[in-house]
């Protein structure tokens, strides 16, 4: 057996899922990437060790149990104790429409079956690394405030409020926000979006981009009607 790899600082991960065959081979492949990673067969097991010990990552199953992934995800976002949790979605269930489920409820990234442990590595080093600049907050520093007209973005804390009413918005929506607020005017295309605001080895479609901005309206209305789509070229906030 392959030795695995330890750190001072390893990340622990928190693996979902009741194929236990997959479960083990997914355990085993990160733990040899240097994480720290635990299993659970179900929703109810899944919540009694987030409750018990901090994770840096789920990588969630769709289909579980009496709870599915998609209610786990949903419980977890509702506490504010878990609701920082990064969340990749690992799903045999196919289509756009369970994908946009998935980020609806705030997931960091979605992975469909069959798996290959490449892709998986690189996309737990992906949202990782997302996750650390997230919460890494510059000291000594006056958190930066980008506002348009009800919308406030303060970039430090990472924080939205629409009417000085608090919004929750997904990493991506949030980095979409404010990148358009902080380029007013300027027409961007989606590949140009993939490029500035999707990490380089996230896997991801050009759709992908008018997922987040179509729910990036809906959560900032009605000011959401000022990210206007230029037709045949891309998106921009209007001044």
């Amino acid at each position: 057996m392959q030795e695995k790899k330890t750190t001072m600082t390893a990340k622990r991960i928190l693996v979902v899922d009741d194929e236990q065959d997959l479960a083990d081979i997914l355990q085993f492949n990160l733990q040899t990437e240097g994480y720290n990673v635990d299993v659970a067969a179900s929703a109810e097991e899944a919540m009694a060790l987030v409750k018990a010990a901090p994770y840096d990552l789920l990588l969630l199953d769709v289909m579980l149990g009496e709870i599915s992934g998609f209610g786990l995800a949903r419980l977890l976002k509702k506490d504010a104790a878990t609701d920082h949790i990064p969340i990749i979605f690992i799903t045999a269930l196919d289509g756009e429409e369970e994908m946009v489920k998935g980020l609806d409820l705030g997931a960091d990234d979605y992975i469909p079956k069959p798996l290959s442990m490449k892709e998986v590595k690189a996309r737990v080093r992906a949202v990782l690394r997302r996750s650390e600049r997230r919460h890494r907050l510059p000291a000594e520093q006056p958190a930066p405030i980008v506002s348009y007209e009800g919308v406030t973005v303060n970039l430090a804390a990472k924080t939205v409020s629409v009417d000085d009413q608090p919004v929750t918005l997904t990493h991506l929506e949030f980095e979409l926000l404010a990148f358009l607020l902080q380029h007013p005017g300027r027409v961007y295309s989606r590949s140009e979006l993939l490029t500035r605001l999707w990490p380089k080895d996230t896997f991801v479609m050009e759709r992908t981009v008018d997922v987040n901005i179509t729910r990036l309206r809906k959560k900032i209305m009605p000011y959401g009607e000022h990210i206007k789509t230029k037709i045949g070229y891309g998106y921009y906030l209007e001044k």
